[in-house]
């Protein structure tokens, strides 16, 4: 039997992820669908980004009350200078290949934001169920280790966005089982297939 559930949520669509730009720590709002996005995939839990997504899931299953612990560890992968550029002008400028280490890399950091940059600047183990909304690269760093993954398959690693996945773990932290997604097999898919294709750079 579970000694803990770990349920991780990566924010639903921003203004940002529909211009096709870095994010990084800039915090993008979520778009209209985002926002409808995540509302819907609240309810698979009960059967602004990375925080907004955490408090309209919670209002949804109606936990408002729980505990919430903020921490700059599970802030999005900084993007450095590449923050604000568009995606596909910077894959035509610095190759593909590069672009893709910088945003799905465990440890290679993107070029670093200069002082000029116009957007410079800017262990819970006592519970039952722990819920992180956070982002993409962050929820790879989490998924990483658990499932003992390799460099090469957590660069490739499609999590959708919005959707709850849950893992079920042992008193030492370990999965006791594969990681459920919630949500329909057609919806899931769907949002996977997504995630897959922002991960190529747009021609």
């Amino acid at each position: 039997m579970a000694a803990y559930k770990l349920v991780l949520i990566w924010h639903c669509r921003s203004t940002w992820n529909l211009e096709s730009r870095f994010s990084s720590w800039y915090d993008a709002d979520l778009c209209p669908a985002g926002h409808e996005e995540v509302k819907h995939r609240g309810q698979a839990l009960r059967g602004n980004r990375a925080i907004r997504t955490l408090w309209t899931v919670l209002g949804a299953i109606d936990q408002l009350w729980l505990p919430v612990v903020r921490t700059w560890h599970l802030s999005e992968w900084h993007y450095g200078g590449l923050t604000g550029l568009n995606k596909a002008e910077t894959a035509a400028k610095h190759g593909e290949a590069q672009v893709k280490i910088w945003r799905r890399s465990y440890d290679v950091s993107p070029p670093p934001m200069e002082p000029d940059h116009p957007f410079y600047s800017n262990s819970n183990k006592g519970g039952e169920t722990v819920l992180i909304a956070a982002h993409g690269n962050s929820r790879r760093g989490i998924v990483k280790p658990l499932e003992g993954l390799p460099e090469e398959t957590i660069m490739e690693l499609n999590l959708p966005t919005g959707i709850p996945n849950v893992y079920e773990l042992d008193k030492n932290l370990k999965p006791i089982k594969p990681m459920q997604l919630l949500g329909e097999e057609e919806t899931v898919h769907k949002a996977m297939e997504a995630v897959a294709a922002q991960g190529k750079a747009k021609k």
